[in-house]
């Protein structure tokens, strides 16, 4: 069903579309000379009406709506009676004499006194001040909304960042001529549309396109196209009405330049094997940038068909997201190839086209061709990737009940990449790190490729077929993918081990999700702007989501999450959704409480519960409150969730049956157990998205009976406590000799969820003091690390391990020892090192330990050299990512940030994974701080503000500072950044977490001197 959903009967009653604000479209009457200005919005008051749209009989429901938003509305009675709007303009009075001098004296005073009371009443608190006067506190009668200027300077007849809804987009028929010369393209967009509502213009948007020529309807008549660049849109104007129900053509003609940035329709470029440059051109849209390569309503609920045609020379193949139908030679003597119209509605951020020198292998898999592409010499690089994506493509075809629509499936490698991967139907793009990998790489390589492999792949069902509304609803795309991309694996590729991997995603979700910066999952506030829009790409969107499927699905009864989930996808196949659909699917398919009742409490408020359990015999009282991590204690929060929260106990404590659950809705509750009932775990296996603090006997009781028998918990169980009491730790609730005595059963562990997360996090609280340069602290937690995981750390094989779960870690384990200079570690990784070397690189290094082993090489200056030279000349891309991070680890790394950020040797693409190594050393933290200062407008010229990469750099160039010069310091440089980035939820996350490193601090340095 490829209906339109813009009905006003299913907006959710959070979020108002723009469809109930669009203007009357006789507000400003173009032929006409206007006084009209555009005012900034936070200068004047912008009342905005429902104009094409009449009120219906949820009009009272509505208008409370719209004015929790501040706004107000239009009287009924001025959409039916053109005369009685109040946005009509008057023609100003004839001119008249006055009588006697008496008169005008009379006539100035009436004029004083009517402008008194008008400036009386204006300023009357709470007024909405109109041409009909203050009836009542934001009035439903507007004032005339104001309107910005164009290029040009005549008004631009839209003053909203949103579109208006009175026009559909049907079908685009694209044609692109891209010259990699003059890295410059031109294009001829035809748009199909038809009109949904009476209107005046069109309005779509255009961002750095010079549009040549505009004609609509009869390709003989040009129209006038006016332009908006703050808000990147364009619009043309009518005389008359366009109506309902008519279907219009708009034709565009315009030129560019391939974008210089990563995103738009950009050029890019490598070395091939003989060292010759080769150029190509590949899109990303995602989230906002298709309007850089072709006019278009570009927000997702404008679905549409697309033709694509693309001129190309000889020495080049063109991909699109549909199979290429013909290739015409132009009189030029250039190629044109268009392909198959789109079979499927998509959204514009999901069209893609590429233009390079690629090659390919493919394979047939349920009717569809798959086929994954790469440049000439990586070709033997590919088949991991096409064996991975056969098997998922026929996981999901059977696990949904839908076959994918299309008939071919490309996967494609590109050189200069930004994303880790972007989902574009039928024509997934990748960096090549995150899809080649060579068939004798080690099973954690193929991992990573297989975990962005199968989250693209989940998206042509969650994203593709069925799509967010808009991005505020961004989670439904990205938390299902993440959550699939996990799930399918741990079913079709159970040797590589991701419930390890997915349990630390939730670990990780949480560290963002404990702030006050952090946002709820589906978010009812605004995201309109780019940066917010760019900010929505986070943890919380992704891993808070799926850890909220995994809750959801282990809490409902066998089977209903997939019948809920066919559900959803057969229900809006084709179509835009928001959360609340989502929830009524599930509920349809036969779940007896109202999943939406109790998952609104998680996606519409942000933060989780922290679930604090006292025991009084076999009465258990469970309390909720607010998880939240706060440098002052007046920002606490009153939520409340609907948690169901699961347990085990000392009877029976690891196998799936013994699992119980208890749904906690209220502040407080009671759960009744047998006096015999020694100790009790909540959260069985971690896949409830809370914490739990057991109070002071109850940590000791599960303490001593790790100690007694550390396999009465599994893995996951054991993992789960180190988190969570270190969690608590942070927030006052425990000391940290509490945490310490928790960590010394591990000594016992063998296990590589809880070794992992113990590791990860006395790593975390090492770094604190070794850049706070707590010289004496810093000793003892390395004698303490050693006490604990020394053993252990000598006792690793540097061999070939074949298990991931060894491999992981042994990884772990080794990097830790050799960062902090253990003599067995550094020995070892420099012998293995100097082997790989004066072989020639042919005595392979295993690859989990190939980043161990050039950290530790990277400290020496002329094996540094060396790792440099091998870094040009390499052609495994795993193996090359683990080579930069060597670099930038060594005590010097000044050379390798600039030369990231100038491009070249190294990518621009890689600078944020080269800026987080290098904070994670002392010698570099403060070095790479001033470098993000010195060269933020260039970085951001690189990298939007708000994307994940500038949060990358934010959070990896802030996190470890403790102090409060530090504080003030970052404050002050993103306060003066001002529309450069110091708005950013990012920025506040920073400040939030300096704090409470600086709060951590003075609870605990006391503490660390006496039991380290």
């Amino acid at each position: 069903a490829d209906t339109f959903h813009f009905t006003r009967a299913s907006l959710p009653r959070n979020m108002i579309e723009n469809s109930m604000f669009e203007e009357e479209p006789d507000v400003v009457d173009l032929d006409k000379d206007s006084t009209v200005v555009y005012e900034p919005r936070s200068s004047r008051l912008l009342v905005r009406g429902l104009g094409e749209n009449d009120l219906d009989d949820e009009e009272e429901d509505y208008e409370s709506s719209a004015r929790l938003l501040g706004m107000s509305f239009m009287n009924r009675s001025s959409t039916h009676n053109p005369s009685s709007s109040p946005y009509n303009r008057q023609a100003p009075p004839r001119s008249c004499s006055c009588s006697s001098a008496r008169m005008l004296v009379v006539g100035v005073f009436i004029l004083v006194l009517v402008a008194s009371m008008a400036m009386a009443l204006y300023f009357l608190p709470g007024c909405t001040f109109t041409k009909a006067g203050c009836g009542k506190a934001n009035s439903s009668t507007p004032m005339e909304p104001s309107y910005p200027n164009s290029t040009n300077g005549e008004l631009f007849p839209w003053n909203e960042l949103r579109l208006p809804a009175s026009v559909r987009p049907v079908n685009y028929d694209l044609s692109l001529t891209p010259n990699l010369t003059s890295m410059t393209f031109t294009g001829r967009t035809v748009i199909n549309m038809t009109i949904l509502h009476d209107t005046k213009r069109i309005v779509l948007h255009s961002s750095e396109l010079n549009i040549t020529k505009a004609t609509f309807q009869d390709k003989s008549v040009e129209v006038k196209v006016l332009e908006y660049k703050p808000w990147q849109q364009i619009a043309v104007s009518f005389p008359e009405d366009l109506k309902v129900g008519q279907v219009c053509v708009l034709t565009l003609d315009y030129a560019a330049n391939l974008s210089h940035t990563y995103d738009g329709f950009y050029n890019s470029s490598y070395n091939d094997k003989t060292g010759a440059k080769r150029v190509l051109a590949a899109t990303q849209f995602e989230p906002q940038a298709a309007r850089k390569a072709f006019p278009c309503f570009d927000e997702p609920a404008f679905k549409a068909t697309f033709l694509v045609r693309i001129t190309r020379e000889p020495g080049y193949i063109t991909l699109s997201n549909m199979p290429q139908a013909k290739t015409t030679t132009l009189p030029s003597g250039l190629l044109e190839d268009e392909f198959e119209q789109t079979g499927v509605n998509m959204s514009t951020y999901l069209v893609a086209f590429i233009v390079a020198n690629f090659t390919s292998i493919t394979r047939n898999v349920s009717n569809t061709l798959v086929s994954v592409y790469s440049v000439p010499e990586k070709k033997e690089h590919t088949h991991y990737a096409l064996d991975t994506a056969s098997t998922l493509l026929h996981f999901y075809n059977t696990f949904f009940h839908i076959d994918y629509p299309l008939r071919k499936l490309d996967l494609v490698a590109i050189p200069d990449f930004l994303a880790g991967a972007m989902e574009n139907w039928g024509l997934i793009t990748f960096r090549e790190t995150s899809l080649l990998v060579g068939n004798q790489s080690s099973p954690l390589d193929k991992q990573l490729i297989a975990n962005v492999v199968a989250h693209e792949l989940a998206h042509q069902w969650f994203g593709n077929l069925v799509t967010m509304r808009w991005w505020n609803d961004l989670w439904l795309n990205e938390g299902f993918a993440t959550y699939w991309q996990y799930t399918s694996l741990m079913t079709e590729f159970p040797q590589l081990d991701l419930d390890n991997v997915f349990l630390g995603v939730r670990f990780k979700a949480m560290a963002k999700d404990c702030l006050n910066s952090s946002h709820p999952v589906s978010v009812s506030s605004q995201v309109t702007t780019p940066e917010q829009v760019s900010e929505m790409f986070d943890s919380v969107t992704y891993e808070k989501g799926a850890s909220l499927l995994l809750m959801l699905k282990t809490t409902l009864p066998d089977g209903q999450f997939r019948k809920g989930l066919i559900k959803y996808l057969d229900n809006y196949r084709g179509s835009n959704t928001v959360t609340e659909d989502l929830w009524n699917s599930l509920t349809q398919v036969g779940v007896q409480e109202s999943v939406s009742d109790m998952m609104r409490t998680w996606t519409l408020q942000n933060g989780f519960p922290l679930v604090t359990v006292s025991r009084m015999g076999g009465h258990v009282t469970l309390t909720q409150e607010h998880f939240l991590l706060s440098a002052d204690n007046a920002t606490h929060t009153s939520n409340l969730w609907h948690i169901p929260v699961t347990y085990v106990n000392d009877s029976c404590s690891s196998a799936p049956s013994c699992r119980q659950i208890f749904t906690l809705r209220n502040k407080t509750a009671t759960l009744n157990v047998s006096d015999s009932v020694k100790w009790l775990k909540f959260n069985y296996m971690n896949t409830g998205f809370y914490i739990v603090h057991y109070g002071d006997e109850g940590w000791a009781t599960l303490i001593d009976a790790l100690k007694t028998d550390i396999n009465t918990l599994t893995p996951h169980d054991r993992a789960s406590l180190i988190h969570n009491i270190f969690a608590l730790s942070r927030l006052g609730r425990v000391s940290f000799r509490q945490v310490l005595n928790l960590l010394d059963y591990a000594t016992s562990e063998t296990e590589t969820a809880p070794l992992t997360e113990a590791l990860s996090q006395l790593s975390s609280v090492y770094r604190l003091l070794d850049k706070r340069q707590e010289q004496r602290l810093v000793a003892r937690m390395k004698v303490y690390i050693w006490g604990h995981f020394g053993q252990l750390m000598d006792s690793q094989d540097w061999g070939e391990e074949e298990s991931v779960s060894r491999q992981e870690l042994r990884s772990v384990l080794l990097e830790m020892a050799c960062s902090l200079g253990r003599q067995n570690c550094t020995d070892q990784a420099t012998a293995l090192y100097d082997q790989w070397t004066n072989s020639n690189q042919t005595k392979q290094i295993p690859g989990d330990l190939q980043r161990v082993v050039f950290s530790t090489a990277a400290q020496s200056d002329l094996r540094w050299l060396s790792l440099m030279e091998a870094y040009s000349s390499t052609t495994y891309d795993s193996e090359k990512r683990k080579i930069l991070q060597a670099l930038a680890s060594t005590q010097d790394p000044q050379s390798i940030v600039c030369t990231g950020l100038e491009g070249g040797i190294i990518q621009t693409q890689e600078l944020p994974l080269v800026i987080s190594t290098m904070s994670d050393g002392f010698a570099g933290h403060l070095l790479v701080w001033e470098f993000v200062k010195e060269n933020w407008d260039r970085i951001i010229e690189k990298f939007p503000v708000g994307s994940y990469p500038i949060q990358s750099i934010i959070k990896s160039t802030t996190s470890q500072f403790s102090t409060q010069t530090h504080l003030e310091e970052v404050q002050r440089f993103f306060s003066s950044l001002k529309e450069r980035g110091s708005q950013m939820r990012s920025v506040q996350e920073a400040l939030e977490t300096i704090r409470l490193n600086q709060l951590w601090m003075d609870r605990n340095l006391p503490t660390l001197r006496i039991w380290l």
